[in-house]
């Protein structure tokens, strides 16, 4: 299935016109599809190939050491988290990867939350240097999308400008690593949903994400090299209640004949300081559209979530 795709440069082009179709054209895809792939996103290509290369460096290396960078009380969300360890929502079965996360570095003196420090990994020179490079480019990326997704709902342009930057976004680097063995299920990584506010994922190395749509059958996502794919995640669809749905998603097995090989993936999970409320939006509040979610804090709601998928306990 080629999802929607859409073209951030007219966002940007400074015209009117061109401006306003953009955002049309993002709103009707999130409320159609819940995916869109974006082009001339302003992730350089040299960027992400030297992501995807340190990326890969590291989950080369032994297991020992990669452990050394697993520091549980993190839950996560930063540093290494070992095969197996996070499940789905509602699923008692492991996902079938291994991740490394890296999340925000405030600026500003921003003192209202206390960010753990990154986790550095020193057998790899630039490693980190690379992380903090391609966190801001997307950083950069998802905030002109949600200008535009601000505009499509009514809401002044900037609306979620103050709310991302030094929001708690996670850059996500995993590792679906070879099958040595007959799997229990076709499903490395169950279906779910995101629960920030949207997603940006640069290109994975390998097939094997579908999306759930409403006819409610499942199909494989393409996109070209040069664009970003992009999804509604828990956070906005819950302000929008449900305007904007947060679509189901899921990355199955390799033919057989591919087993031997890993897949890589890096998504941009962009979302906003915890005290952000996620209340719903009065104008997305009808008769029609009865409040559908209790209040709740993006921080509350992403403690309840980390609970779920096993990462705290």
């Amino acid at each position: 299935m080629a999802i929607p795709s859409v073209d951030l440069a007219e966002f940007l082009s400074g015209d009117p016109l061109r401006k306003a179709a953009f955002v049309q054209q993002l709103g009707n895809a999130y409320e159609e599809v819940g995916f869109v792939a974006v082009k001339n996103h302003g992730v350089s290509y040299e960027l992400i190939a030297d992501l995807y290369k340190y990326v890969q460096e590291f989950f080369s290396l032994p297991s020992e050491q990669k452990k050394l960078y697993e520091i549980p009380e993190l839950a996560g969300q930063r540093g290494y988290t070992s095969f197996g360890k996070e499940h789905a929502k509602g699923s008692d079965a492991p996902d079938l990867k291994e991740f490394f996360q890296y999340g925000q570095i405030p600026r500003d003196n921003y003192k209202e939350e206390d960010y753990p420090e990154n986790v550095e990994v020193k057998e790899i020179a630039s490693f980190n240097k690379i992380f903090e490079e391609a966190y801001r480019a997307f950083e950069k990326s998802g905030t002109s999308l949600l200008q535009a997704i601000a505009l499509y709902l009514g809401l002044d342009e900037y609306y979620f400008d103050n709310y991302v930057y030094n929001g708690n976004s996670i850059l996500r680097s995993i590792h679906y690593p070879p099958i040595t063995s007959e799997p229990k299920s076709a499903i490395r990584a169950e279906q779910h949903e995101d629960i920030n506010l949207i997603t940006l994922l640069v290109g994975a190395s390998a097939d094997g994400l579908q999306i759930l749509t409403k006819q409610n059958e499942w199909v494989g996502v393409t996109s070209l090299p040069e664009q970003i794919v992009v999804n509604v995640g828990d956070m906005l669809q819950r302000l929008t209640n449900n305007k904007l749905r947060s679509t189901t998603h899921r990355v199955v097995n390799p033919a057989r004949e591919l087993w031997h090989t890993s897949r890589f993936s890096i998504p941009f999970f962009l979302h906003p300081k915890s005290s952000m409320s996620l209340q719903c939006l009065q104008s997305c509040v009808d008769e029609q559209h009865p409040k559908g979610y209790a209040d709740a804090t993006a921080g509350e709601y992403l403690d309840e979530r980390l609970r779920e998928i096993g990462l705290k306990k």
